[in-house]
């Protein structure tokens, strides 16, 4: 039986998840919960050549299944090696997007029929799903002007045009309607205090460890 906690956070790129992993890293461990911190797709060494693979395909094309073939592929490994056993000892793990992403990404912006992601999510998972899950959401303007201000080449997905994004927002949004007890809305269009505060709050109202904090 798993004892420990699933987190994940999501949203698109630009939208501050960047910004706050380390500031939840941090409130996690003040809380006195062992922790491990790891990214999808990734985590594991076949997970990183696949992320490579995915963000910075340069002239390779790769068409709309099989990018999601890979992504579980990469999940699988990483449940297997990282995320299952570090529940199962009891720590908690804070994961930089899962299959909300999937849904979001390669469902909403490459419309692959959620059924197809259904079926993949139900065969990989097992029926592990994170027990928080943190969706930082932006307007595409807002985000758009972070991911400029990083002053670094962007990635395959970041370079999408706008109708993806849109899509991507969308989708995200429709998982938050969805699944309120589970994926909480952080605003991250004001500042860096403000959406903190909200992390706080979302913090505190899954786990009593970090009330008064």
């Amino acid at each position: 039986m798993r004892t420990g906690k699933f987190i994940t956070i999501e949203g698109l790129d630009g939208a501050g998840k960047t910004t706050h992993m380390a500031y939840i890293e941090n409130r996690i461990r003040d809380a006195g919960m062992p922790l491990v911190s790891t990214r999808e797709p990734g985590g594991t060494e076949l997970g990183e050549r696949i992320r490579t693979m995915l963000l910075d395909r340069g002239d390779l094309s790769i068409g709309s299944r099989s990018e999601l073939m890979l992504i579980f592929a990469s999940r699988i490994q990483h449940i297997e090696q990282v995320v299952g056993p570090a529940l199962d000892a009891g720590t908690w793990v804070l994961c930089d997007r899962f299959t909300d992403a999937t849904y979001a990404y390669q469902g909403g912006g490459r419309a692959v029929p959620e059924s197809r992601i259904r079926i993949l999510e139900e065969w990989v998972q097992e029926g592990l799903q994170p027990d928080l899950t943190l969706l930082f959401d932006a307007t595409l303007e807002f985000a758009a002007q972070r991911t400029r201000s990083r002053g670094t080449d962007r990635d395959h997905f970041e370079r999408q045009g706008r109708d993806f994004k849109l899509a991507v927002r969308q989708q995200y949004l429709e998982r938050a309607d969805r699944f309120p007890g589970r994926i909480k809305v952080i605003d991250s269009n004001g500042s860096i205090k403000d959406a903190r505060c909200q992390i706080d709050r979302a913090l505190a109202g899954f786990d009593r460890s970090f009330a008064g904090m």
